[in-house]
């Protein structure tokens, strides 16, 4: 036993490890080294056998002891009085299936299937505008959805006649195959493939429904869109997919809503963007301007001199919240000042006088100074 490296080594762990330490270093050296992910690969197949045979003894409590006092020599026959241990006869499947569930086939934690399940999810999406998903909306879907067959009630088989137990899995919706490996027996489970995990065969089928116990119906479902809601976001309405296995519940519809763009709106999170033209006498003077919002109309009173691209804020004009409604963002709006294409003679003529008068102020005022100058120079 003097070439054995040390379990603790092997595994990459202190004396003092825990039981959940000892596991989660053997899983990750299984995982590593199994030779399903290292076909052919002599060395990864001998690290694999030495990372089990170290979890073998350091998981087992009276193990670990033994090897904690003994080492090795513990488990060499009649060595150390701790009555040896047999790693040739060991079932490195078992060990694996144990910590793996079915990792790389070692199903054999796996339990009967053939209990109450939910059905699967069905998912569907639905368009809305943009002016809907700010206040919520209230929208009708037609679907095609399985429901229980009336003339077998569900259970798949012709009126007048029962299913019957499964021969092969014997009810149990489970069949298990046990192998030779190189590390001993491995057992695989199965869903039954005579009863596809029903634990239950039907000898005639229900012409309706042939044998599925299940029909297509068109239904026509409420939707109720919440206010706030985002392009992409889903909705879930319990109990209306598809149906259980064995009497378990139905599964739910998950409704993924698609939110058009806004020709002057813009989103993010719960804020909204947007640019409102103003002419240039409302910048230059100032005063009140219409500023569109998703609530309507604004008036929003515009300070004398603004600039094109000024933004302005306006709380709580914005998206409201999917958990509050009373709680919104807010809309943040960026000036424009609009230059005027076409101009009427007349107003050429005063916007021409409107520039001259201000090339005039500057003159007269960049010229001033020069005065006091020469009144101080002469004295006068």
């Amino acid at each position: 036993m003097a070439d054995k490296r040390d379990y603790y080594e092997v595994l990459g762990l202190s004396r003092s490890a825990t039981d959940d330490d000892i596991k989660k270093a053997y899983r990750k050296l299984a995982k590593k080294y199994h030779p399903d992910a290292n076909p052919g690969d002599t060395e990864a197949e001998a690290k694999f056998k030495e990372a089990s045979e170290a979890y073998a003894v350091l998981s087992d409590a009276d193990k670990r002891r033994q090897y904690d006092q003994f080492g090795h020599s513990a488990f060499e026959g009649g060595a150390g009085g701790a009555g040896g241990f047999d790693f040739n006869n060991m079932d490195m499947g078992d060990i694996f299936g144990d910590i793996f569930g079915d990792l790389f086939g070692g199903g054999r934690t796996r339990r009967s299937s053939n209990g109450p399940m939910k059905g699967p999810n069905v998912r569907t999406g639905v368009r809305i505008t943009f002016q809907e998903a700010v206040s919520g909306v209230e929208k009708e879907l037609e679907l095609n959805l399985k429901e229980d067959c009336g003339t077998c009630h569900g259970t798949g088989a012709k009126p007048g006649t029962s299913t019957e137990t499964c021969r092969k899995c014997g009810g149990k919706g489970q069949v298990v195959y046990t192998q030779q490996s190189l590390f001993g027996m491995v057992r695989n489970v199965q869903t039954c493939p005579d009863c596809n995990g029903t634990g239950k065969v039907i000898k005639d089928k229900c012409s309706d429904c042939y044998g599925t116990g299940y029909v297509n119906r068109k239904k026509k479902i409420q939707v109720s869109i919440p206010a706030g809601i985002d392009n992409g976001q889903s909705i879930r309405i319990r109990d209306k997919g598809e149906p259980g296995v064995n009497g378990g519940e139905r599964g739910d519809l998950l409704v993924e809503v698609s939110v058009s763009r806004h020709p002057i709106f813009q989103r993010q999170e719960y804020d909204v963007y947007s640019t409102a033209p103003i002419s240039f006498a409302e910048a230059a003077l100032g005063g009140d301007v219409k500023i569109s919002t998703v609530d309507g109309d604004v008036l929003y009173t515009v300070k004398p001199g603004t600039q094109t691209d000024t933004k302005v804020r306006l709380r709580g004009k914005g998206i409201p919240t999917l958990r509050n409604k009373q709680v919104r963002g807010d809309h943040y709006v960026t000036l424009v000042v609009q230059v005027p294409t076409k101009l009427s003679s007349e107003q050429k003529e005063l916007l021409q006088k409107f520039d001259d008068s201000m090339n005039n102020r500057s003159d007269s005022e960049s010229a001033e100074p020069e005065k006091e100058k020469k009144k101080k120079f002469f004295g006068k």
